[in-house]
């Protein structure tokens, strides 16, 4: 299958409240097939315009396409890419093997220019990431004497720091990984310790608690050294079982069970074959958060884990239907924030910031 991707980041400020958008096309342009944004906190333009890309590039690899037309308004972007300009800055280099290494994964990727003009829909959704981000910049420290602004909650609250953990090589390829436990990449060391060293800086963590895959477990630890804590293993935070999709690509497994895995796109109730609905994930991570709100009540304890049960405690702390499962996007090593509160009360202050990396 051929497509285009199109993308865009910016960041205001250079650097400042940045994000990216991307969006996958027909060959032909006449649908689109994907899309995606996501607020990136504090960063650069180059560094969004590369994410951007990274994106579209997953999208596609997503969708199955095999021949991919990439088209960025970023001169310098496609310049690097396309091979006649070098890269030189450090994080520009890691996030540019990152897109080389996904782009092999297709048959053909060519890169072209193009004016703003006609990026308008990547564009667009990157302002509206870049909006985001600007709005949760350096969100203030909740109150612990007086309600928690307009929602009327009192007292103080649990506040869990949700660290999701660094880069394995099922990740970096893109492939369901779920009770298989594979190690930290280079990159995801790297990741580990970047998101270690910011939260050490903050203090203020009164425990570190994670799933016992080795792949959190190694992120956890890194926290817990930079902030002098011990590591408490919690079994209900591990990852969703995929039963016989694990390590598979989102396009093997619609290959190999095609009506299954629509429905399960769909409906949270059903299973992968021999796996996990996530309507049990969202039974045995409401455990876990019941049992560190209670033991850690006014406290912040971070919370190292996988995708799924990280935005199964955003869906608890927003009290959302399970849609918000397929719409919310995590990066690797990101962190978002929930609060939850003696009356009951609840609230999310952040999702998915990664500016620390």
């Amino acid at each position: 299958m051929k497509v285009i991707v199109e993308a865009d980041g910016g960041s205001r400020g250079n650097p400042g409240p940045a994000g990216y958008g991307s969006v996958v096309w027909l060959a032909d342009h006449s649908q689109v097939l994907a899309e995606s944004k996501q607020a990136i906190g504090r960063s650069t333009n180059n560094v969004a315009e590369y994410r951007g890309l990274i994106a579209g590039l997953a999208e596609a690899a997503n969708l199955g396409a095999t021949e991919v037309d990439v088209a960025l308004d970023s001169k310098l972007v496609v310049e690097q890419m396309s091979g006649r300009w070098r890269v030189k800055h450090p994080e520009i280099a890691e996030l540019h093997r990152q897109a080389q290494s996904l782009a092999a994964t297709f048959d053909r990727v060519s890169y072209r220019w193009i004016p703003r003009s006609q990026n308008a829909h990547a564009d667009r959704l990157a302002n509206e990431a870049m909006d985001a981000a600007a709005a949760t910049e350096d969100p203030p420290a909740p109150s612990h004497s007086s309600p928690a602004g307009w929602t009327g909650a009192r007292g103080a609250p649990a506040r869990l720091l949700l660290l999701r953990h660094g880069q394995t090589e099922l990740s970096l390829e893109r492939r369901y990984s779920g009770r298989g436990n594979p190690a930290l990449t280079d990159l995801g060391r790297r990741q580990a310790d970047a998101a270690a060293e910011y939260l050490g800086r903050g203090g203020g963590i009164a425990a570190v608690v994670t799933s016992p895959l080795q792949r959190a477990h190694d992120t956890a630890a890194a926290a817990a050294k930079a902030l002098g804590v011990d590591v408490v293993l919690d079994d209900d935070l591990i990852e969703t079982d995929f039963g016989a999709w694990e390590g598979l690509t989102f396009a093997e497994a619609a290959a190999r069970d095609p009506d299954l895995h629509r429905k399960w796109l769909r409906d949270t109730s059903i299973a992968p074959p021999e796996g996990e609905s996530f309507d049990s994930v969202q039974n045995r991570v409401r455990r876990a958060s019941n049992r560190i709100v209670a033991e850690h009540g006014g406290e912040t304890v971070l919370v190292v884990s996988h995708v799924t049960p990280i935005k199964t405690v955003l869906r608890l702390a927003l009290d959302a239907g399970p849609g918000i499962l397929y719409r919310l996007h995590l990066d690797l090593a990101s962190l978002s924030i929930a609060e939850f509160y003696p009356d009951g009360a609840s609230s999310v202050r952040l999702v998915n910031q990664t500016a620390y990396l």
